[in-house]
């Protein structure tokens, strides 16, 4: 694989983190994230109550507010926020599961100029005992299978931690609000023929902090209704026109 440090040159990768009153992990996780691959780290602020911000600014990260609840919504406000420069885009947790060292396995791909789109599977990876719950990995089963009958396209899992070519984000025309956000991110990349890669991921148990959509029976399902109508909606709603490609 690429050396990312010998094919970025000019590229400026932008690293997001969305996070909810994630305190005890998030002054970690930005410390985990490997400068030598990343530009600049926006924690977008999802509404905490707790001392997140501080926390990550503490550790030289980017906060940005997006009071409004929802997953969805604040990957998209950390989007939006990005330096002008951004040719990379990269997605983590901020709860300590994701493993920001194993970021290249990402992010090189798409600077060699290979992909567009690269995802981790935990479930392709190690997991640690206890990082995902039986329902997740059956949720990920699920989704592949319904993906790989609609669109042709072979995904494992639905993990958050992926990167993808700025220019490209931008041509998904994301909307997805809630947890049905990594969902429509696939499938669109799907729609739109995006040159797309699955790697494993080791995946870890949070390091601190409730889950909000598996640390309670009301989370889990109201992250799986959401999941659900996500992919109704893109999957039978109307075909959208395609992009033309930058450049």
């Amino acid at each position: 694989m690429t050396d990312p440090r010998t094919a970025r040159r000019d590229a400026w990768v932008s690293v997001v983190i969305p996070a909810l009153n994630e305190a005890d992990t998030i002054a970690r996780v930005v410390g985990a994230v490997p400068r030598a691959i990343a530009d600049e780290v926006i924690v977008v602020d999802n509404g905490s109550d707790d001392a997140t911000a501080e926390q990550a600014r503490a550790v030289g990260a980017r906060v940005v507010r997006e009071p409004q609840r929802g997953y969805g919504r604040a990957c998209a406000a950390g989007a939006r926020a990005v330096d002008s420069r951004c040719a990379v885009l990269v997605f983590l947790d901020g709860d300590g599961s994701d493993r920001p060292d194993l970021m290249d396995r990402l992010v090189a791909p798409i600077l060699a100029g290979d992909q567009d789109f690269v995802i981790g599977s935990r479930v392709r990876g190690r997991r640690e005992a206890g990082s995902m719950g039986a329902s997740q990995v059956l949720a990920a089963h699920v989704a592949g299978t319904l993906m790989r009958l609609r669109y042709g396209v072979r995904y494992s899992d639905m993990c958050p931690f992926r990167a993808i070519r700025r220019d490209a984000f931008e041509r998904l025309g994301m909307r997805e609000p809630t947890y049905g956000w990594n969902l429509e991110m696939q499938m669109r990349a799907a729609e739109l023929e995006l040159r797309i890669l699955e790697v494993p991921v080791d995946h870890r148990r949070r390091a601190g902090g409730t889950s909000k959509v598996s640390g309670t029976l009301r989370g889990t399902l109201a992250a799986t209704v959401r999941i659900t109508a996500t992919f109704a909606r893109v999957a039978f709603g109307r075909p959208r026109r395609r992009p033309a490609a930058a450049g």
